[in-house]
């Protein structure tokens, strides 16, 4: 086998990993775009590495990704970023490969937006341990030799972040229903199109809150905590405009899809998304709401919803 064929051969090694270390990424980082770079820096690491001495790739770029990774979570832009009450996290439609793996319910959750917010509160060690080992499957002994920790010092950095995700978490026993949560949603869209507040707030849970990106133009997000503050919010967004139709570029189509895992709808001009609004749902009741509509975070979910057939929209033109 000459060079050409050995660089051809372990590219190809690399690339048929490459959804399993951008999914480790994005799980981390919260950012699918900042996943990609991770992978691609550690393709150039891959690239430059003498890799006849690597024994199991696989682990190896792991220990890469992770790194990488956690060197962008410390870096100080990105402390400035996640701490000046801005950062999002950036939602993917179902089946984009980056969700995965999505076998077991706890893989599931390490990815929806509501743990990938919640992991904002642990140390980007912390996270890291509770990815590898939740989503991923590592043993303590393998983790400690991903992040250059002890054994203990792993299952110490595990127990904590268990204890302050669920401490903070609402659980709904296991995965939601679909269909019912598709309900609950199709019926919050129909109570703040036609303006009823009481149906709004009966829709909510007693706590819930909403969060908004202001469309990329506000400096940090809009929350919103009280039922009856919801929705007066939602009935005031999701009555349709002149302004906002200009701001979306057109007159949207609005779709329900799933995002992340949870249900949501899209609002869609063309083949353009233009905002989505996800939904956290808790014993049949709305927990959360996320208005999602900068640009920036919606890049991958709009490449993924051109390559997606859509069911019929809720709303044509809204």
């Amino acid at each position: 086998m000459n060079i050409t064929d050995t660089d051809r051969f372990d590219t190809s090694r690399f690339e048929a990993g490459r959804n399993r270390l951008a999914s480790l990424a994005y799980r981390l980082l919260g950012s699918a775009t900042d996943a990609e770079d991770a992978v691609q820096d550690a393709f150039l690491h891959w690239q430059a590495a003498d890799r006849q001495r690597i024994e199991v790739p696989e682990a190896w770029l792991t220990k890469v990704v992770t790194n990488l990774c956690l060197d962008r979570l410390r870096s100080a832009q990105a402390r400035r970023e996640r701490t000046a009450g801005a950062w999002l996290p950036e939602p993917l439609l179902d089946g984009d490969p980056m969700l995965g793996p999505a076998d077991t319910f706890e893989q599931r959750e390490s990815v929806s937006l509501a743990v990938l917010t919640l992991m904002e509160r642990l140390s980007p060690v912390e996270r890291a341990v509770y990815v590898l080992r939740e989503a991923f499957s590592y043993g303590h002994a393998e983790i400690a030799e991903i992040l250059d920790i002890t054994e203990s010092a792993s299952q110490q950095h595990l127990h904590r972040a268990r204890r302050r995700i669920t401490a903070t978490r609402r659980r709904g026993g296991g995965d939601v229903d679909q269909a019912s949560a598709r309900r609950v949603v199709e019926e919050f869209l129909a109570a703040a199109s036609s303006g009823r507040t009481e149906r709004l707030v009966a829709l909510l849970t007693d706590d819930a809150t909403a969060i908004s990106d202001g469309a990329g133009l506000a400096r940090t997000l809009l929350r919103y905590d009280t039922p009856q503050r919801i929705a007066t919010v939602a009935r005031a967004g999701f009555t349709p405009t002149p302004a906002k139709r200009r701001l979306a570029g057109g007159t949207p189509a609005v779709h329900y899809a799933l995002v992340n895992g949870s249900p949501a709808i899209l609002f869609v001009v063309g083949d353009r998304v233009a905002g989505a609004v996800t939904f956290d749902i808790a014993g049949g009741r709305i927990a959360t709401v996320r208005g999602i509509a900068a640009p920036a975070r919606l890049t991958r979910l709009g490449e993924a919803w051109r390559r997606h057939e859509p069911d019929t929209p809720l709303i044509t033109r809204w």
